[in-house]
């Protein structure tokens, strides 16, 4: 076999990971965890193109790649796809939640409650449905990870922000009550926190907060660039890496230093 197989020389080779969502930043990590030679299931809530596009530069890296179709709000799914995984490949070690939905930029006064229970649900509620239904499996390892992904904006709590916020405010939460709970069992818990992304949520969010294209704000972040996917996909890479093993309970923020939200 090729030397340059990632599956021999990652350093990831022989780990199995779940990253939720299959677009923006969550289809990013997957691309990262599979050039560090992990095997990789990856879920998606309606877009199966992307999905199946995923799954194909995923293998073309040559690791193995699964999607499945699910809701994480949902929390029999998520323990039905916890039976899935355990078929199709023995369990996972590495758990990220990456998959999430904007708010509409309303004030609280203006936000009703199908909204908040919509976003609250994703971002909270779902996080927690998923890790409750995947601890068992990242127990017996004797290293394991989980990577929730968060935001700055619960360093600046904007605005016209409060469902998105309190959702990732409850995220950062949760890591931090499961690290604790966790650590006896050799899983770390970390969190990631990007600034703007140049994704196609954050590209909704640049068009409704700024009235530009996010393209018009490259000169003005940190490197001449808002950051990318890829960016972040790096740091999870990191986090889940030998080169972290003791790095838990940390939340990295990677905005370039900007420490807000346009």
């Amino acid at each position: 076999m090729d030397s340059a197989d990632p599956r021999r020389s990652g350093e990831l080779a022989g780990r199995r990971a779940l990253v939720t969502g299959a677009r923006g930043i969550g289809a990013a990590i997957c691309i990262a965890l599979a050039d560090g030679g992990a095997d990789i299931a990856v879920t998606f809530r309606r877009d199966e193109d992307a999905a199946r596009e995923l799954v194909s530069a995923v293998e073309s890296r040559g690791s193995t790649a699964r999607a499945y179709r699910m809701n994480v709000e949902d929390p029999d799914r998520c323990m039905r796809l916890a039976e899935e995984l355990e078929a199709d490949s023995g369990g996972v070690d590495i758990v990220v939640n990456s998959a999430g939905i904007a708010s509409r930029g309303r004030s609280v006064v203006e936000t009703g409650p199908e909204e908040l229970d919509r976003v609250l649900r994703v971002h909270a509620f779902g996080a927690h449905f998923l890790l409750r239904a995947l601890l068992p499996q990242l127990r017996r390892h004797d290293r394991s990870d989980v990577v929730l992904v968060s935001s700055v904006v619960t360093d600046v709590y904007g605005a016209g922000s409060a469902p998105y916020a309190m959702g990732k405010a409850a995220v950062e939460a949760l890591a931090q009550c499961v690290a604790r709970e966790e650590l006896r069992y050799g899983v770390h818990v970390n969190v990631v926190a990007p600034g703007l992304v140049d994704t196609e949520m954050g590209r909704r969010l640049v068009r409704a907060v700024n009235g530009v294209e996010l393209s018009a704000l490259h000169a003005e972040y940190p490197f001449g660039h808002v950051c990318s996917p890829a960016e972040v996909a790096d740091v999870v890479r990191f986090l889940v890496s030998d080169a972290a093993r003791y790095v838990n309970n940390q939340r990295i923020v990677i905005d370039g230093g900007t420490f807000g939200v346009p």
